[in-house]
């Protein structure tokens, strides 16, 4: 029998439908549908596969991060995951649309068991009007999420029963054996990281907000780094907080949502992010009180990795049209575990290169499946290595031009540890002090301040800041 096919439901009907379905899916005290995604909390990227196809192999930086798989092995990954859903009795349909700016959109379609998947994808895309699904006709890319399926390792290039597979060629993404849903936002942006740069444009794995002046700044980071946290700052509006292009127009977001790592939450100094977990929100592998449904956004039970996922109009002042000018500022946040970067620098265009192609930061515990405990010291380049497609000197190059061109000014901000390394006990740089800094660049007052070289990095930092403020 046909599975029950629920095309582009809305957040209401999704809500009902989760809680109806999976056993352990329930509303949190202020309405967010929390949910489970089971044995894997975070990204899987050992197990991600890039179809190696005549139109794309020149291009893409094979190695540990794009493996390759054959057009045949994805083929039979895909019947897997048609197969499956076969046997189900509902298979939800979602229509959306990947980037604000019309000239560069994506039409996604997905397919998916969960109802929680659907409403993430919801969230997390540009949900179309009445008007453009009614002429949406066919999607440029698909995603099949058969997460509940496991792949088959016997299948060639396939290593686990877990496989994320993007096929560039035929616009298609294949999940199996994960139902971690960041998987298929991360998917999105790893097709614009290969499509964008066709196009002469920089996709970047960054968030960006713009001041009432029209200032534009991008913060590139990895995974709680601080990009969601820093970019939702009420006296400016968020254009979006993790997947932008840059283009000859200036930046738009890809996405139509956040998604925002949960754990240490604070409803005092995150307010913005902390009111968007409301209905209509997914809240992801967190922990909640037994009677009163609250989040408990420090319990760790589940894992490390909590998240939560919300359409941007849940922060105040977000673009509804999320396109915006060239940056004027761009700051690269790092997650320094060692204690030894101040807490900001100014960076000249060499240096922003070699920092950007470095990207240097820590491994925040939990992001991908089986990661440390404990942070430790990483190296990603453009501040976003798993997603790239293309070697890190293109993309390099390109920013390098841009920012020239431009005229934008680069800073290094230190979200990490202050004054010590983090496995002897050092805390974290406060929340408080980071943004005092980035207004500090938003108001001009680091342009005109006192500099000195940093002794071994070369570059230059504010004369007697070289660990955590006195504020600290």
């Amino acid at each position: 029998m046909a599975p029950i096919i629920h095309k582009n439901l809305t957040a209401p009907e999704l809500v009902e439908w989760a809680l109806k379905l999976e056993k352990d899916s329930q509303l949190t005290a202020r309405g967010a549908l929390s949910v489970r995604s089971y044995a894997k909390t975070g990204r899987s990227p050992r197990d991600k596969r890039i179809v190696n196809t005549t139109d794309v192999t020149d291009n893409v930086d094979w190695g540990s991060v794009n493996m390759k798989l054959t057009e045949e092995s994805f083929e039979k990954l895909k019947t897997i995951a048609k197969d499956y859903f076969a046997t189900c009795k509902h298979l939800f349909v979602m229509d959306c649309f990947a980037g604000h700016d019309e000239r560069y959109r994506l039409k996604v379609r997905v397919y998916t068991t969960r109802p929680y998947h659907a409403l993430f994808m919801r969230n997390m895309l540009i949900v179309p009007t009445l008007e453009e699904l009614q002429s949406f006709g066919e999607p440029d890319y698909v995603i099949y999420n058969a997460g509940e399926a496991k792949a088959d390792p016997t299948v060639p290039g396939v290593t686990s029963t877990t496989s994320v597979a993007l096929n560039f060629k035929t616009r298609e993404q294949v999940i199996l054996g994960t139902e971690y849903a960041g998987e298929m936002k991360k998917g999105i942006l790893t097709v614009m990281f290969e499509l964008m740069p066709r196009m002469g444009h920089l996709c970047m794995h960054a968030s960006a907000n713009v001041g009432k002046s029209g200032d534009v700044t991008v913060f590139f980071g990895l995974s709680g780094t601080g990009k969601t946290t820093l970019s939702a700052d009420p006296r400016r509006n968020l254009i979006g907080d993790d997947e932008h292009v840059w283009t000859d127009r200036g930046v738009f977001n890809i996405e139509g949502g956040c998604y925002a790592k949960a754990i240490g939450l604070n409803p005092e100094t995150e307010k913005d992010i902390y009111e968007a977990v409301r209905f209509g929100a997914v809240a992801e592998n967190c922990t909640l009180d037994r009677r009163t449904h609250e989040i408990d956004f420090n319990d760790e039970s589940i894992c490390k990795n909590t998240r939560v996922a919300y359409p941007l109009m849940h922060i105040d002042g977000a673009l509804s049209k999320a396109v915006a000018g060239h940056p004027k500022n761009i700051i690269f946040l790092t997650n320094d575990a060692f204690g030894v970067m101040p807490p900001v620098a100014r960076l000249t265009s060499a240096q922003a290169m070699f920092w950007f192609v470095m990207g240097y930061t820590a491994n925040v515990p939990g992001v991908e499946a089986g990661s440390a405990r404990v942070a430790r010291p990483i190296f990603s380049s453009c501040f976003g290595g798993p997603f790239l497609v293309r070697h890190a000197t293109h993309y390099g190059q390109q920013l390098a031009e841009k920012m020239e061109k431009h005229n934008s000014r680069v800073w290094l901000l230190n979200t990490g540890y202050a004054g010590g390394r983090a496995d002897r006990g050092a805390k974290r740089m406060p929340l408080r002090v980071t943004r005092a800094i980035i207004d500090a660049i938003h108001d001009g007052t680091l342009d005109q301040a006192d500099y000195e070289v940093y002794p071994g990095w070369a570059f230059t930092f504010l004369r007697g800041l070289r660990t955590c403020p006195q504020a600290c």
